[in-house]
């Protein structure tokens, strides 16, 4: 189904029905052609293609299935949303197509920036009725999570020094998503009024999604930063141990 985007409307829509689900594909086209162009250059450029095509199928999942209009109706779906490109496509992105240019901790400081203000009721409701304001916000997350995971997954400098200061990145990283997790699971008032209609189709109050999306950020979001740090540490253990007395 295509949607007719409106400035009434969010980007991907109106808010769906549980049973129309599965209608609410985004056949935007400047979007596919967006997609078509990327794929194109990602082949012909990319390192890893195995590793591009996941990325760009994260990017067909985020924005063209009906994904993209769950997010107009829960708030829980634009926290799966934000760990489909910072989980999912910015490191496949990384694997095929490193973005070196700017340096981990300038990359993670502008992905902690991102999520904090998409986080902030203000610039929620921006985002809500701009679709230039929305993708300026996708971009800002995107683009230095590509730029951070780029450094973080293949770092050139395996000095053990260096990769513990990975690995305090990513650290760094999961302590954001978690403090923004325990302030949407125990906020005692709704944050982002945009989803108080939409929820209640879904069986939920606009609380409990906001509180289900803080859960979401903590558990599926933290489990695989964790899981990456840790084995950092691990090779910066093995570099010291290997190393000549």
């Amino acid at each position: 189904m295509t949607f007719l985007h409106s400035t009434d409307f969010p980007y991907c829509g109106p808010a769906p029905e549980p049973g129309a689900l599965w209608s609410t594909w985004n056949l935007d086209p400047p979007l596919l052609a967006g997609l078509a162009l990327m794929l194109a250059a990602g082949l012909w450029r990319a390192a890893n293609r195995r590793a591009l095509l996941i990325g760009w199928g994260g990017l067909v999942l985020a924005f063209v299935s009906p994904l993209c209009a769950l997010t107009v109706a829960l708030f829980s779906a634009r926290a799966a949303h934000h760990l489909v490109l910072l989980g999912l496509v910015a490191p496949a992105l990384a694997v095929a197509w490193p973005l070196r240019r700017i340096p981990a901790p300038a990359a993670f400081a502008a992905v902690a920036a991102a999520l904090v203000l998409w986080h902030l009721p203000q610039v929620y409701r921006a985002a809500w009725q701009s679709h230039a304001v929305y993708w300026l916000m996708q971009l800002a997350l995107l683009l230095p999570s590509w730029a951070f995971w780029s450094g973080v997954i293949s770092p050139r400098d395996q000095r053990p020094g260096t990769l513990l200061g990975t690995a305090a990145l990513i650290g760094g990283l999961a302590g954001v998503m978690g403090l923004i997790g325990a302030v949407l699971t125990f906020s005692v008032q709704v944050l982002y009024p945009q989803h108080l209609a939409g929820a209640i189709p879904f069986g939920l109050d606009a609380l409990a999604d906001q509180q289900l999306a803080g859960l979401v950020m903590w558990v599926p979001g933290l489990v695989p930063l964790a899981t990456v740090a840790a084995l950092t540490v691990r090779r910066a253990w093995a570099g010291t141990a290997g190393a000549p007395a």
